[in-house]
């Protein structure tokens, strides 16, 4: 499993904010975020919850929580949890361009 302040380091990177926009935007104090993420600190189920159920946030609540997903009901995992297929490689064509 990936440890909770790794997820939520995944979290805010994929949606390309810094902590100081994410601390801003789900109202978590600056501090407490660079506590959590650097795992000095544990997070509180207030702090989860202020999180998972800001809007942009709440699509990862079943990854963040269970590590899986459910896209037919709007659960996904971040761009960045690498999760799916690990490499794809395509046969290379013969077939020449221009």
């Amino acid at each position: 499993m990936i440890p909770v302040n790794e997820k939520l380091a995944i979290m805010r990177e994929s949606e390309r904010m810094n902590r100081k926009e994410f601390s801003d935007l789900t109202g978590v104090p600056y501090s407490s975020l660079s506590s959590y993420e650097k795992g000095v600190k544990d997070m509180g189920i207030q702090a989860v919850m202020k999180i998972l159920n800001h809007p942009q946030f709440k699509k990862y609540t079943m990854w963040f929580m269970t590590e899986t997903i459910s896209p037919e009901a709007g659960q996904i995992a971040p761009a960045l949890a690498h999760f799916g297929q690990q490499k794809t490689t395509s046969s290379h064509s013969d077939q020449k361009t221009g």
